[in-house]
């Protein structure tokens, strides 16, 4: 059985899911200031600003949201219909990409 920490719907109609075991590595060994933030990774990927398409790689996307007044961007692997999450990190600037979504106003 997976240890999932969070498995959320994204507006683009997968699931995205992440482990405890990787977001303990993701804020102990890649970005340590996501400590704690695990509500606004999920709030980001269920309700993004925006979503890009990877100018390096199709089948990743990076979620866009707001978290105080940085951008967080949470960057997801999509395959066989899910998706995980490969990292995530705060921002001053959003990464150029082909946008695929954007929130309605």
């Amino acid at each position: 059985m997976t240890d999932w920490l969070f498995q959320v719907e994204s507006p683009l109609g997968f699931t995205v899911r992440c482990t405890t075991n990787y977001w303990t590595f993701i804020v102990s060994e890649k970005h340590p200031a996501l400590t704690g933030k695990e509500q606004d990774v999920q709030r980001v990927l269920s309700e993004p600003n925006e979503v890009r398409r990877s100018n390096k790689d199709s089948n990743v996307l990076l979620f866009y949201g707001m978290s105080g007044i940085r951008w967080l961007c949470v960057v997801v692997r999509k395959e066989n219909g899910a998706g995980f999450v490969i990292t995530a990190y705060l921002t001053d600037t959003k990464k150029t990409g082909e946008p695929i979504w954007t929130r309605s106003k």
